[in-house]
C-alpha cells in the first residue's frame, strides 16, 4: 500500500492560499509581540519624567518584561507541545491582551512594573506563532518564507514607532499602552478558523485529524494529495545509551506507521522533554542554541534601547548633567523610526544568504558584520553617524535573529519542537533582562566605551558558537 508523510504532502501541494492565510494570522502575532517590545524604548523615559524614578528603575521596567517572557516562553512552549499549538496560541493571546489593556490603568510605578511583567509572560508565547507557521511550510522553500514571516516583526516595530510619534504628541503613555494591545486583541475573533498543525496531530497519533487538515489544505490550494495513506516520520527517541552520533539523529529517519506511541506523547511531562533536549543526541545543539539565543536577544533588544539612549547619554555626559531634556523627544521618535526600517535590508540580505550559504554561515557572517558596525561607537560620534551605524548594526542583528528563529525549529523533532524552541527563547530573554543594565545603566553613567565593548564580546562569541553548530538544516525535512 502506498504511503506518504506530512512533508511529502506539503511538498506536493506547495505553498498556496492556505499557507498564506496561516502566514497572515501568525504574522499578526509577531506584529503584536514586536510592538509590545518596541514600546519599552518609548515608555521608560516618559515614566522616568512623570514619576521621577531613577535610571535603575527605568531599566528595571524593561528587565521585568523580559523576565516574564522567560517564564512565558517555557510555559507556552510546553502547553503547545502537550495540548496543541492552537491552545498555546489562544491562551497566550488572551493573556497578553488582557494584561496589556489593564497596564494602561496603572496608578503607580510598582503596579505598572507588575502588570508589564504579566504582559511579558503572555508575549513569551510569540515563538509558538513561528513554530506553528513553519509546520505548514514545505521544506524546499521554508527559509524564504521564514524571512517573509519576519517582515511582520519589522512591520510591528515601524507601527509602534509611528504610533508613539502620533500618540505621545497628543495624548500620553497610557494611551500608547492601550493602542499597543489592540493588534493582539484582533487575533481573537479569527481564532475559530485556525487549523491545528498536522505535524502535531501526527505526533499525538491523531492520524485521521491530521488527514482532515491536509485535505483542507489540498482543497484550499486546489492541489492534490499524494496517493496512499498518511504515515508518520518518527522523532528522536530518548535513549542516553544510543551510540549514534548527533548528526545522524538529526537527519530524517525511516518512516513508520503512526500507530506506535511517540516517545514524547501527551502523557510525557516537561521533565521528560528537557531530558530529551539534553540527551546525548541533542545536547550540543541545545546548549549552543541557548547561548546564541541569549546573545542575539542581548544584541537586538540592546540595539533597540541604544537608539533611544545613546544620543541622550552623549548630550548628558557632554554637559556634565545627569539628564538633559532639550529637544530629545522628537529626535527619539525620528531615530527609532529610521532604525526600525533597518530591519528591511537586514531581512532581504538574510533571505539571499540563507539559501545560498546556509543557516549557519549566514548567522555568523551577520554577527561579525554587526560587530563591525558597532565598533566605531566605542568613541563618541555625531548624531548622524550614530544613527547610521545603529542602522547597519540593527539590520545585521535582525537578519541573524531571523535565521536563528528558522534554524531552531528545524533542529528539533515535532514532539519537542515547541518546548525546545520555547526554552531556547526563554534563555534568550535572560539577555533581554541583562541588556537594559548595559544599554541604559552604563550609558547613563557615561560608560559608553565599556557598554559597546560588552556588546562586541557577546556578538563575537555568538558568531563562534554558530560555527560550532553540529548540523546544517538547509533543505532538510522537519521530522
Amino acid at each position: 500500500m502506498e504511503t506518504y508523510t506530512t512533508d511529502n504532502a506539503l511538498a506536493a501541494m506547495g505553498f498556496g492560499k492556505f499557507q498564506a492565510l496561516v502566514l497572515v494570522y501568525a504574522g499578526m502575532g509577531w506584529v503584536a509581540e514586536s510592538m509590545e517590545l518596541m514600546l519599552l524604548s518609548f515608555v521608560g523615559p516618559l515614566i522616568r519624567e512623570e514619576w521621577k524614578i531613577s535610571a535603575q528603575d527605568e531599566s528595571l521596567l524593561s528587565s521585568v518584561v523580559f523576565l516574564g517572557m522567560l517564564i512565558g516562553a517555557c510555559g507556552w512552549g510546553f502547553v503547545s507541545d502537550k495540548y496543541g499549538r492552537r491552545t498555546g496560541l489562544l491562551f497566550s493571546t488572551l493573556f497578553t491582551t488582557g494584561m496589556g489593556f489593564i497596564s494602561a490603568l496603572s496608578p503607580n510605578y510598582l503596579c505598572l512594573m507588575a502588570l508589564r511583567f504579566l504582559v511579558g509572560i503572555g508575549v513569551g508565547g510569540g515563538h509558538v506563532f513561528s513554530s506553528w507557521f513553519l509546520e505548514f511550510v514545505p521544506a524546499q522553500n521554508r527559509g524564504t518564507w521564514m524571512i517573509v514571516f519576519s517582515f511582520f516583526w519589522t512591520l510591528g516595530t515601524v507601527l509602534e514607532a509611528s504610533l508613539a510619534w502620533v500618540v505621545i504628541s497628543g495624548l500620553n503613555w497610557r494611551w500608547l499602552l492601550a493602542f499597543t494591545a489592540v493588534p493582539c486583541f484582533l487575533l481573537l475573533p479569527f481564532f475559530g478558523i485556525t487549523p491545528e498543525s498536522p505535524r502535531y496531530l501526527c505526533a499525538q497519533n491523531r492520524m485521521s485529524d491530521a488527514t482532515l487538515v491536509l485535505e483542507r489544505i489540498s482543497k484550499t490550494n486546489q492541489a492534490a494529495l499524494p496517493p496512499g495513506i498518511l504515515t508518520y516520520n518518527r522523532g528522536i527517541e530518548v535513549d542516553q545509551s544510543a551510540p549514534t552520533c548527533e548528526i545522524d539523529h538529526l537527519l530524517p529517519v525511516r518512516e513508520k506507521e503512526c500507530t506506535d506511541d511517540n516517545a514524547m506523547s501527551s502523557k510525557s511531562g516537561s521533565l521528560a522533554a528537557l531530558r530529551s533536549l539534553l540527551s546525548r543526541n541533542l545536547r550540543r545543539s541545545t546548549l549552543l542554541l541557548w547561548f546564541v539565543f541569549y546573545a542575539n536577544s542581548f544584541a537586538y533588544y540592546g540595539l533597540v534601547l541604544l537608539t533611544s539612549q545613546l544620543s541622550d547619554a552623549n548630550r548628558s555626559c557632554a554637559s556634565g548633567l545627569r539628564y538633559v531634556k532639550s529637544e530629545q523627544d522628537a529626535s527619539l521618535y525620528k531615530d527609532t523610526f529610521i532604525t526600525s526600517f533597518a530591519e528591511i535590508p537586514g531581512l532581504l540580505v538574510s533571505a539571499v544568504l540563507v539559501e545560498w550559504l546556509g543557516r549557519k554561515a549566514t548567522m555568523w557572517c551577520l554577527l561579525f558584520t554587526c560587530c563591525g558596525f558597532l565598533g566605531p561607537l566605542v568613541f563618541h560620534q555625531s548624531e548622524i553617524w550614530t544613527t547610521g551605524l545603529l542602522f547597519g548594526a540593527r539590520a545585521c542583528a535582525m537578519g541573524s535573529f531571523t535565521v536563528l528563529c528558522l534554524y531552531a525549529p528545524e533542529v528539533y523533532p515535532t514532539s519537542v519542537r515547541s518546548t525546545g524552541v520555547g526554552i531556547a527563547t526563554a534563555i534568550g530573554r535572560i539577555g533581554g533582562i541583562v541588556c537594559p543594565l548595559v544599554a541604559v545603566g552604563m550609558l547613563r553613567s557615561c560608560h559608553q566605551m565599556e557598554a559597546i565593548i560588552v556588546f562586541e564580546v557577546v556578538l563575537c562569541l555568538a558568531a563562534i558558537a554558530c560555527m560550532l553548530f553540529p548540523v546544517e538544516t538547509k533543505g532538510r525535512d522537519m521530522n
